[in-house]
């Protein structure tokens, strides 16, 4: 069984802020937020039955509107990642976005989706959050309507996004939460401890911008091959401490959702599963988070977090898609719908040994 609730959260521009949270019977409890369309908290319990929360995140909303620059479990859109010179062209009419990370575009300009509170409503154990992005917002053409629609069923997560647009645009959508199954507070020390697995052969080459150059890399015999299980701090020392990559996922047959990447704490017990329609998955290891000589970013509880304190598996098409046509469509066209699906599988066991559940 799983109960849902709701309660105030707080005040964004005069408009409330509502939280909604599940509760399972195992004792996971899931919150998300109408600010951002945010995933705020997820407690999970470790092998003894111990419940810590396992993603970054703030107490209150004055956190996520003043000090939420890494998009802690926010919404990301209308194009996650990066968007090469920001500019994109569509049927040969050029469009400029904000230059907001060098002189490329990130996660929908300078108030994307994250930045916005969201209109809410309720159908059974679903909650869908709604908002209407405007011809010309953030200098994207279109109007474009999308619902995040969220649900919990037994210990999963799920996320379903929905959009429409009369116009031709881009888009592109996901869940920016940072992960840290020891508990939030675990900082990178605990993060290193993690063993993952990802359902990838190649990974999108980019460039020292991280701007895809087109090509595909095959990750054998590289620090990206993630396909048998390893601890998480050895892989990230073969990669000098940074991922910020997008792996392509292997898909077979015509599955709804394919297995992407499971991850596990041993000393804890917990897991997380992922399962996605997309052909994407990037895992970022929070490269940007406040380095040990800075000043931390006071999150949850007082908490300070700091860089490669969690990990993110954001679920998405390719970067720079659209200026790259070998890559995933990344255009929107009136009368089709943006489905992307994505499913976050939670639990913990008593045995570490990794393996992989099929869909």
């Amino acid at each position: 069984m799983v109960h849902l609730s709701e309660e105030y959260f707080g005040t964004f521009k005069n408009e409330p802020v509502r939280k909604f949270t599940w509760y399972t019977d195992s004792g996971i409890a899931i919150s998300v937020i109408s600010y951002g369309a945010i995933v705020q908290s997820i407690q999970v319990p470790d092998k003894n039955g111990v419940a810590s929360d396992v993603v970054l995140g703030f107490d209150d909303i004055e956190g996520y509107v003043t000090r939420n620059t890494p998009y802690l479990g926010a919404t990301v859109g209308r194009c996650a990642n990066r968007i090469g010179g920001a500019t994109f062209q569509i049927d040969g009419q050029k469009y400029e976005v904000a230059k907001n990370i060098g002189k490329d575009h990130l996660h929908g300009g300078i108030v994307g989706f994250d930045k916005v509170n969201w209109q809410t409503a309720v159908d059974g154990n679903k909650v869908i959050f709604s908002y209407l992005s405007k011809d010309g917002e953030e200098h994207y053409p279109g109007n474009l309507i999308t619902n995040v629609i969220y649900e919990v069923k037994d210990d999963e997560l799920h996320i379903n996004y929905v959009a429409s647009s009369d116009k031709k645009t881009v888009i592109n959508l996901t869940n920016h939460s940072y992960f840290n199954l020891a508990g939030h507070d675990a900082g990178a020390e605990g993060l290193f401890d993690h063993v993952i697995m990802m359902n990838a052969d190649q990974i999108t080459e980019t460039n020292e911008g991280s701007i895809p150059t087109g090509r595909l890399l095959q990750v054998g015999g590289t620090p990206f091959d993630l396909r048998v299980p390893i601890r998480l701090g050895d892989a990230m020392k073969k990669a000098e401490l940074l991922f910020d990559d997008n792996f392509c996922i292997n898909r077979f047959g015509n599955k709804d959702l394919t297995f992407t990447a499971r991850v596990t704490h041993p000393k804890s017990g917990r897991y997380l599963e992922v399962y996605t329609n997309q052909p994407g998955v990037q895992l970022y290891t929070g490269n940007f988070l406040p380095a040990p000589t800075e000043s931390a970013l006071v999150g949850r509880d007082g908490v300070g977090y700091r860089r490669h304190g969690a990990f993110c598996l954001e679920t998405q098409n390719y970067p720079d898609a659209v200026n790259h046509s070998n890559f995933p469509n990344a255009v929107l066209t009136p009368g089709n719908r943006y489905d992307h699906k994505v499913v976050y599988r939670f639990g913990a066991e008593k045995s570490h040994a990794p393996h992989v559940m099929s869909v």
